[in-house]
């Protein structure tokens, strides 16, 4: 099985290698990089490469890893033990299958997409390892034993917004996905858009990694915000030269699609005025 990229998603060859390492090894790909750089994308485009169906458990601050195994619902059963219902005999009736337990017992190998495990709390990767590496877990309602059918493909994402332990660290190929260079960037940009015209291309992206690189940049822009901005580009018919702001400030046309701080667009605007200011 190796992954190569698809028609909608261009992997670079560090990225592909990972993921083949990571199937090779099975053990689990934990995926870096800024926000919008494709992470979670990059799951779905594997799954489709290898003709994996997905499991996704994309992760809130308020999720528990217990989550991710099953729910007993407690309350209902005693509810329905107060109503006489036949349905008390039976704990299984008030279990639900977490993400893991779905991929663990599906009948065919999975891809299981934990996505954005940092925002959980600090102990919610400490508290899958022995899960994720034994592929198995204890329900202890029933007394059963839930055992993986075939051992998933598992991708992990994150955005680096906690550290994560060692001790799961140690139990992941790991891979960090670098912001693309203009050549990779004009690649994916024609995935997204085969008919737009070189120059209105060259010219966007100039001025894309022109703002993106502005030091002092609270957010800077990412893969998914570029594709926006040239969506409404082409949208509004615009050519190369229509791109250049209004002149009173640095900022390209439509530049809400690429900053999202009061800050950054403050920012542009004060270096316009320095700049006028110099010209003086």
């Amino acid at each position: 099985m190796k992954f190569t990229g698809t028609e909608r998603y261009v992997a670079p060859a560090d990225l592909a290698v990972a993921v083949d390492a990571a199937v090779t090894l099975e053990r689990p790909l934990l995926v870096k990089g800024e926000p919008g750089t494709g992470k979670t994308e990059l799951a779905r485009q594997v799954a489709a490469s290898l003709n994996l169906p997905i499991v996704e458990w994309h992760i809130k601050s308020t999720t528990r890893a217990q989550q991710g195994l099953y729910d007993y619902d407690a309350v209902s059963r005693l509810r329905d033990s107060q109503l006489g219902d036949e349905r008390v005999r039976d704990v299984r009736n008030y279990i639900r299958r977490g993400k893991l337990w779905q991929a663990f017992a599906a009948e065919s190998r999975v891809l299981l997409l934990i996505d954005e495990i940092d925002k959980a709390d600090i102990e919610f990767p400490n508290d899958l390892l022995q899960e994720l590496d034994r592929m198995e877990f204890h329900v202890y309602e029933t007394g059963e034993t839930v055992t993986a059918r075939h051992r998933p493909v598992v991708i992990i994402t994150s955005n680096n917004e906690k550290e994560l332990p060692d001790a799961f660290l140690r139990r992941c190929f790991f891979h960090y996905i670098r912001f693309p260079d203009p050549e990779t960037m004009a690649a994916i940009v024609r995935v997204h858009f085969p008919d737009i015209k070189d120059r209105l291309l060259a010219e966007a992206l100039t001025r894309f990694y022109a703002l993106r690189d502005q030091p002092g940049l609270k957010k800077k822009p990412s893969t998914s915000e570029v594709l926006d901005w040239l969506k409404l580009i082409l949208a509004e018919d615009l050519a190369p030269e229509d791109l250049k702001g209004d002149g009173r400030s640095l900022l390209p046309r439509l530049h809400g699609a690429l900053l999202k701080t009061e800050q950054d667009v403050a920012l542009f605007e004060r270096l316009a005025f320095l700049d006028r200011q110099a010209r003086r």
